[in-house]
């Protein structure tokens, strides 16, 4: 083999030492699969090889399929077909791995008699984040070695584990700082034996009642998930069914799954996540500005929220107030929340004491002096943030990047009010934002690029999934957001009840519908911008002014008096709703379901149309990954533009249309976008695709 192919294969001591070099990330494509398996054949012919020891090149062992070869013709040899040649070797093959064995990568490794792993490893099966399940005998070979009920864990929630804890639970033979040393040592060890057996029987699945309990857990958080409900049917195929048996379970999921328009959507998740990391306009080679220390202004619930994400991702943060009361009082609710999550188990002491080590409280503006990034999370007051930012520019060093958390108002409005408005930007956070994962990153009219990169880059640090937006008032996901509240509030004017909005859109797949979330973030919050903005919205301020706040104050469109969060129809509400309908002159109806999910809908996706017409949004499919990331959209609808292709571009201009006729809201009319893809027979999808070629 030339040096220039993926795997190269050499003989020393009585080991073939077998090397993937597929950069970046040694991906299984057809060259490694064929390459691989040749390898393993050689060495089986070889008298020579005593053992095997697999092995990659760079900083990761394999993660997963070449995702180039994702739709077109399969090339052989399958991946299963290289995985038997490993499993089958007369000969101990032992797996070095050096990084991440993620999906196809993993499933490699469980071809092999052992594994030994770097410490820094991460070991998965990520497949239902691609709407699929491990295809290449994943789902009977980890079962068979470490118990259903864990391994159904590692599948369904499709996030690696480390090095330590896959040792614990027999996944990885050993550890080692340097892998390939112990893992030859380990081959020869294996050599001089009896060749160790890939677990095929019955003898390690645990008990059948323990894997139930863990199943019936797992589908209820993952309702309508095909892919996590295949993941659930193949591993209990290990307890009714030989392994070749259980085997042929796994390729018919995964054959149907491939064709699934529910898991065509989460694929497209997928891709869409990682097109929206690549910003759009950004002159070639624009390097972020290095950040070791942050500021976050106001210690409200935001704000102490956005601390943690600092402190999460190891990023000294200061936390400033205006008074030393609010200044504790938010330090003791960032406190809290660490606290809670150590009695949940999910952090250590000794980790929650190191975070809270980073966030260092502070009165007064001056304490971000010395802040390479200072995020101010404020009131949405205009004038009060202008007054920030008019002081900022004086107080914080050149190069510092001035971050707005602003949920709608106009970034480029706030960096005029400073004398550097090339280092002013959005990075909108979501609350809870220490839970959240989306981050929206406002470009304004005279951001840098090398300022609007470090945003990007420091929201990855921080674990979120951030997507560049223009100005406009909401930026993307509020201002969609704001036409399906708008329609909300007519749909209960025209007849329908709130707990008949709340379970279409529940019906779709939202966990919560407009009015069960409005109740639990508090109704005050939107009458004070309505206040602010001149905005009405009947049925919202009548509840309001009535005192109906919301959970707060156990009464908001539903009646909260049983426990304080169990929402249960009010006639009272009915009482205020049936008044604003009868001071609008409204005849009010019976509304169906499906009609209330369209209107709920459709003009939202009319007006994620206007944002791509307009340039705020780059591609269809970073308003997906917003709406995905912020707003709870099922993941298994795709997001609304993807939806939208689904269900027919044409059917939306015309029901767009009639809804338009029958309110007398001309800003319900399509798209002139939407109206051309239409007439064209396009999609959004094929939109995206033009501009990424």
């Amino acid at each position: 083999m030339t040096q220039q192919e993926p795997v190269t294969s050499s003989v020393e001591d009585g080991i073939a030492l077998i090397r993937i070099a597929n950069p970046p990330v040694n991906a299984l494509s057809a060259a490694v699969r064929g390459g691989l398996k040749r390898a393993v054949e050689a060495a089986a012919a070889d008298p020579a090889v005593r053992a095997v020891v697999v092995a990659a090149e760079g900083r990761t062992f394999i993660a997963g399929a070449d995702i180039s070869e994702f739709g077109k013709p399969p090339v052989p040899p399958s991946l299963p077909e290289t995985i038997a040649a490993l499993e089958t070797l007369t000969k101990p093959v032992v797996a070095a791995i050096n990084g991440a064995a993620l999906g196809g990568g993993l499933e490699v490794a469980l071809g092999c008699h052992a594994r030994v792993a770097a410490p820094s490893a991460k070991l998965g099966l990520p497949e239902v984040n691609l709407g699929l399940l491990p295809g290449a005998g994943g789902t009977q070979r980890l079962p068979r070695l470490i118990g259903a009920a864990p391994a159904l864990k590692i599948m369904a929630e499709g996030k690696p584990i480390a090095a330590k804890e896959a040792q614990g639970n027999g996944l990885v033979d050993e550890i080692a700082e340097d892998v390939l040393p112990a893992a030859k040592a380990l081959a020869l060890k294996l050599a001089g034996g009896a060749l160790p057996a890939v677990p095929k029987d019955r003898a390690n699945l645990g008990a059948r009642e323990d894997f139930e309990e863990a199943a019936a857990a797992i589908l209820k958080r993952n309702p309508n998930n095909p892919s996590v409900e295949a993941c659930v049917d193949a591993v209990r195929a290990c307890f009714d069914k030989p392994f070749e048996e259980g085997l042929a379970v796994e390729r018919a999921h995964f054959t149907r799954l491939r064709d699934d328009p529910r898991s065509a959507a989460l694929r497209h998740v997928f891709f869409a996540e990682r097109a929206a990391a690549r910003i759009p306009g950004l002159p070639k080679g624009t390097a972020p500005r290095p950040v070791a220390k942050a500021a976050v202004i106001g210690a409200g619930t935001m704000g102490g929220g956005i601390a943690m994400c600092f402190a999460n991702a190891g990023i000294p943060v200061t936390l400033i107030e205006t008074t030393e009361e609010n200044l504790q009082r938010g330090l003791e609710r960032v406190e809290g929340n660490y606290a809670t999550s150590v009695k949940r188990g999910s952090l250590a002491e000794d980790a929650k004491a190191k975070r809270m080590g980073l966030i260092e409280g502070k009165v007064g503006l001056e304490a971000a002096a010395d802040a390479d990034l200072v995020v101010e999370a404020v009131f949405e007051e205009m004038g009060l943030k202008k007054e920030i930012f008019g002081k900022l520019q004086e107080i914080a060093k050149p190069g510092a990047i001035l971050a707005t958390n602003t949920s709608y108002l106009d970034v480029d409005e706030i960096a005029a009010s400073t004398t550097r408005p090339a280092d002013v930007l959005g990075m909108h956070f979501f609350s809870p934002a220490n839970v959240m994962k989306l981050l929206e990153v406002v470009r304004a009219k005279e951001t840098a690029p090398d300022a609007l990169a470090t945003a990007v880059e420091i929201g990855r640090k921080l674990a979120k999934v951030p997507v560049v937006s223009g100005v406009c008032y909401g930026f993307i996901g509020n201002r969609m957001l704001a036409r399906r509240t708008a329609m909300a509030e007519r749909l209960l004017i025209e007849g329908a009840r709130p707990e008949e909005v709340d379970a279409a859109l529940n019906a779709f797949g939202f966990r919560m519908g407009p009015f069960a979330m409005g109740d639990l973030a508090g109704l005050d919050i939107g009458w004070r911008i309505r206040q602010a903005t001149g905005k009405k919205a009947p049925v919202a301020d009548a509840l309001v002014e009535a005192g109906r706040l919301g959970q707060k104050t156990k009464k908001g469109y539903y009646d909260y008096s049983s426990d304080g969060r169990t929402g249960a129809p009010d006639p009272e509400v009915v009482a205020i709703i049936e008044r604003v309908s009868a001071e609008q002159g409204v005849t009010r109806r019976a509304i169906p379901r499906e009609e209330i999910t369209e209107r709920l809908l459709f003009p939202m996706i009319n007006e994620g149309a206007r944002i791509l017409e307009e340039g705020i949004a780059a591609r269809a499919g970073d308003i997906d990954t917003v709406w995905l990331n912020g707003y709870g959209w099922p993941a298994w609808t795709g997001g609304p533009m993807f939806h939208a292709d689904q269900v027919g571009l044409k059917h939306i201009v015309e029901r767009l249309r009639g809804f338009s006729a029958a309110c007398g809201d001309e800003s319900l009319m399509p798209a002139a976008l939407l109206v051309r893809l239409a007439e064209e027979g396009s999609s959004f999808a094929a939109l995206d695709e033009k501009a990424a070629a």
